[in-house]
């Protein structure tokens, strides 16, 4: 295992590729992108905050006609995205400095961008999406669920400090955003690398009243 690497854009410009080779197309994302086209108005504007390398989730929506921006604080993973999805527009960014305007977004999919944030900073990252949300327009999360704050873990051969909530209390913060939570939905995955342990993922729909 690799010394540790304290932050995201380290960590993923560190795996590049080699994330969506172990990680492919987890069945609770497919399972969100699914929610957001039968939902979506044509030609939507979605935000995908920790964009990756843009498949499957930038590419399905682009694919369907939506416009897609992406925003990921790696290089790497931008690089990659923007020559893998050349329909949506990858920025390199942090979701806690990014500015947009309030009601800019039809949705937003935020899926396992937060696991290396603290608590706190999380809850902050909440409330801004919030704010970019349109009226009626949908938030999709999607996390590694667990009662652990700044706990090492090993990740694809790197060694990392992660963060998450239980279910029910990411859940209560997404409400204190000011969403509404709509459905959660719970899957048990296994990356594609040996050695590596199954995962649970909880993906939270809400929408945002109005």
């Amino acid at each position: 295992m690799s010394e540790e690497l304290t932050t995201a854009a380290e960590l993923f410009d560190a795996i590049g590729a080699g994330y969506e080779d172990a990680f492919g197309r987890p069945p609770v994302v497919d399972a969100a992108v699914r929610e957001l086209l039968a939902v979506l108005p044509p030609s939507a504007r979605v935000l995908d905050v920790g964009s990756g390398t843009g498949r499957p989730v930038a590419a399905d929506l682009v694919a369907a006609g939506h416009r897609v921006t992406g925003i990921d604080v790696s290089a790497e993973m931008v690089r990659i995205a923007r020559e893998q999805v050349p329909g949506a527009e990858f920025v390199q960014a942090d979701v806690r400095e990014w500015e947009s305007e309030p009601g800019t977004w039809d949705a937003v999919c935020a899926f396992f961008p937060f696991l290396q944030l603290p608590r706190a900073e999380t809850e902050r990252a909440l409330g801004r999406i919030a704010g970019w949300l349109a009226s009626g327009g949908r938030f999709a999360l999607i996390t590694v669920p667990a009662d652990v704050e700044d706990v090492p873990v090993d990740f694809l051969g790197h060694s990392i400090r992660v963060t998450s909530f239980p279910a029910d209390a990411l859940a209560d913060r997404v409400r204190a955003a000011g969403l509404e939570v709509t459905g959660t939905r719970t899957e048990t995955f296994a990356p594609d690398k040996p050695g590596a342990e199954p995962e649970e993922h909880l993906l939270i729909s809400a929408r945002k009243p109005g």
